[in-house]
C-alpha cells in the first residue's frame, strides 16, 4: 500500500496569488511613473517609449509567473481532492476509479493521464471544460520547461484567462465532492 502523504499546508489559494498579482502590478507600475521615488535616477537615459516598453516586458513576465502559480495552485488543489478522495474512502464512482489507480500509482498518479482523465469519464458534461483544464497544464509545461519552443495550444493564456478557468475548476472540485 502506497504511503500517504504529508500535506505541507504551504500551497497558495487562488485569493493569495491574485493579491500578489494585485500588488506587483501596482508596484511596477508605480516603480515606472514619474512619481517613483528614484524615476529620475533609473530612467535617466531613457525616453517615454523604452520605459513604456521596459514596463509592458516586466508586467507581460509578472504574468507568466502568475499564470504559473495559478496553475500550480490548481494541481495542488486537485491532487489534495484527488488523495482525500482515496484517503477518506468515499463510495462514489470517481472516488472508488481514484483509489484503483492510487493502488498502483500511489501519490505519483498522472495529472492529465490519470486524475483529470477520472474526470472527464465521471462527469461527461464536463469533458469539454476538463480539457481546456488539461490544454492549460500544457502551458504550464511550457513555462516550467524554459519557453524555448513555441507551444502549440490552440489559445493564449494570461493570468486572467486562467484565473477564471482555476476558479471555475476548484468550484466544480468543492460543488461535486
Amino acid at each position: 500500500m502506497p504511503r500517504r502523504v504529508s500535506l505541507s499546508g504551504q500551497n497558495l489559494s487562488l485569493s493569495d496569488i491574485k493579491d500578489y498579482y494585485d500588488d506587483s502590478k501596482r508596484a511596477l507600475t508605480l516603480y515606472f511613473s514619474l512619481h517613483s521615488f528614484n524615476y529620475n535616477y533609473r530612467f535617466v537615459d531613457c525616453n517615454i517609449n523604452e520605459i513604456e516598453q521596459e514596463l509592458q516586458a516586466r508586467l507581460d513576465e509578472l504574468d507568466r509567473l502568475t499564470s504559473f502559480s495559478i496553475l500550480s495552485s490548481l494541481e495542488a488543489s486537485l491532487r489534495m481532492d484527488y488523495l482525500t478522495r482515496c484517503n477518506q474512502k468515499k463510495k462514489d464512482a470517481l472516488s472508488r476509479k481514484m483509489r484503483r489507480i492510487y493502488q498502483i500509482r500511489g501519490s505519483r498518479a498522472s495529472l492529465e493521464d490519470n486524475i483529470l482523465r477520472l474526470w472527464k469519464e465521471a462527469y461527461p458534461e464536463y469533458k469539454s471544460f476538463i480539457s481546456e483544464v488539461i490544454t492549460a497544464f500544457k502551458y504550464r509545461h511550457w513555462l516550467a520547461h524554459g519557453r524555448y519552443w513555441e507551444p502549440k495550444l490552440g489559445r493564449i493564456y494570461d493570468y486572467y484567462s486562467l484565473y477564471d478557468l482555476a476558479y471555475s475548476m476548484e468550484h466544480l472540485l468543492t460543488s461535486l465532492n
